[in-house]
């Protein structure tokens, strides 16, 4: 069997892309017929884009990134018609957990070799900084995954200077106010995340109402766990438009990365134009 042109992109800054589990994920899609023609680390080479797995000819792409690589990878990738396949090689992964359940990478690019993945059809939510395959957080409370950044590189200083200056925007920051349809406190949130679920977006307010509610959500957002916090369910909807409190351009965060978007958003569920391979649900 001809062995389908492969592309294999890391990200060497990633939780889990240490040289030798690379190294390793190379030999795997080896052993199953996909050799990666080329290996690219986001770090320091281009991502790929449509045009270049087009000019190339690639039929398969993996990923051995975590969420906000992915994100910014297949954003580009809109229209190809191609494959791609997301390991997990980042902290959380929330991604490749939504496709492929608990499953280590090598695990997954076995079951690539047996037949047993398949192409899922997701929606995102879009918005204008692009698409968010797992959730976007909007509002102040974005400013968190500036912490999580320094607990990942291992900056101390970063750290406790991010932790100062995310409790103020949290507490501080310009409020999001979910106004079509009409959601939530009139008082707006500190953080509204929008998440795809099936053939709808679900929605929900963060806003702490005391120091207790406060710490819990404070650690809640660090660890992009967003429902161990204090939260309002808002509901399941198409569409919504979110306004920041005073005009201000809104904070947002893409799967785990920061953004700045409008002073008004308009949030929407659409289908993703990429193929993602996951486990077979039969």
């Amino acid at each position: 069997m001809e062995a389908i042109q492969t592309w294999l992109a890391v990200n060497g800054a990633s939780g889990s892309n240490a040289e030798g589990s690379v190294a390793a994920l190379t030999q795997a899609l080896a052993a199953v017929n996909r050799p990666p023609a080329r290996v690219i680390d986001i770090r320091t080479d281009d991502r790929p884009t449509r045009r270049a797995l087009e000019a190339a000819g690639v039929g398969l792409l993996v990923l051995f990134t975590g969420d906000g690589s992915a994100n910014a990878i297949i954003n580009d990738l809109e229209g190809w018609r191609g494959e791609a396949l997301l390991l997990p090689g980042g902290t959380a992964n929330l991604l490749a957990c939504d496709l492929h359940g608990a499953e280590e990478s090598e695990a997954i690019v076995a079951a690539l070799g047996q037949g047993r993945l398949a192409c899922h059809p997701r929606h995102v939510v879009r918005c204008s900084q692009g698409a968010a395959l797992i959730e976007v957080l909007a509002g102040p409370g974005a400013a968190w995954s500036d912490v999580r950044e320094g607990l990942r590189d291992g900056d101390i200083g970063a750290v406790a200077g991010t932790t100062i200056e995310a409790a103020k925007q949290s507490t501080a920051g310009p409020m999001v106010h979910v106004v079509d349809p009409p959601l939530g406190h009139s008082e707006g949130y500190a953080g509204v995340r929008l998440s795809p679920v099936g053939d709808s977006m679900t929605v929900d307010g963060y806003g702490a109402k005391n120091v207790v509610d406060y710490v819990k959500q404070g650690i809640a957002l660090l660890r992009r766990d967003f429902r161990e916090g204090p939260h309002d369910e808002l509901g399941s909807h198409r569409k919504v438009v979110c306004t920041s409190s005073d005009g201000s351009p809104m904070e947002l965060m893409l799967d785990g990365e920061r953004l700045t978007g409008l002073g008004q958003e308009r949030f929407s569920l659409a289908p993703l134009g990429v193929k993602l391979l996951g486990l077979r649900h039969d």
